[in-house]
């Protein structure tokens, strides 16, 4: 399977923000916006590896800034770190008011996605060459913020995360 650059799986979202997505203070939701991301992310993910996917997991989510009615909400997602079969994809989501031509940073997150074969089992993903220095980081990133992933799910043992032990400096 040949490699990818995290450019081939871009995906750029925009929506604008309509009364029935806002609460009562006028501010975009953090539900409606989970969902957004959730959809870019998924597209981002499967333009990587070709393949259906589902949603393993979504990091910490922060809200910088709120997204107001009336404005646009921009969501960049593109894939980060490839491993077996399943795919990190970040994203960086801006607020834009177009009257006062005003963008803003709303926040951004880290999802993760399996890709499935036809019978719904893992399938194999292609693996990620990052270009730029920022995918660079993101990717030497990944895999740490991937064992704090599995610890927290339950799937590996702390004593196990040799890359978060790295970060501490003890062994």
């Amino acid at each position: 399977m040949n490699g990818k650059k995290p450019a081939d799986s871009l995906v750029v979202m925009t929506e604008l923000v309509l009364p029935n997505d806002t609460n009562t203070f006028g501010n975009l939701m953090g539900g409606r916006l989970m969902y957004w991301m959730d959809i870019a992310s998924a597209l981002a993910a499967m333009k990587h590896c070709g393949s259906p996917v589902v949603t393993a997991s979504v990091d910490n989510i922060s809200f910088e800034s709120p997204i107001k009615l009336g404005n646009v909400v921009h969501i960049e997602a593109k894939v980060s770190r490839a491993f077996n079969s399943s795919m990190e994809v970040y994203m960086k989501v801006w607020g834009e008011d177009v009257l006062h031509q005003y963008k803003y940073k709303s926040n951004e997150a880290y999802y993760t996605f399996v890709s499935l074969d036809p019978n719904g089992k893992p399938r194999s993903v292609p693996s990620l060459t990052p270009e730029t220095e920022e995918e660079k980081k993101l990717f030497e990133g990944a895999l740490r913020r991937r064992q704090l992933r599995l610890i927290l799910g339950g799937k590996m043992k702390p004593a196990d995360a040799q890359e978060l032990k790295a970060l501490f400096g003890k062994e």
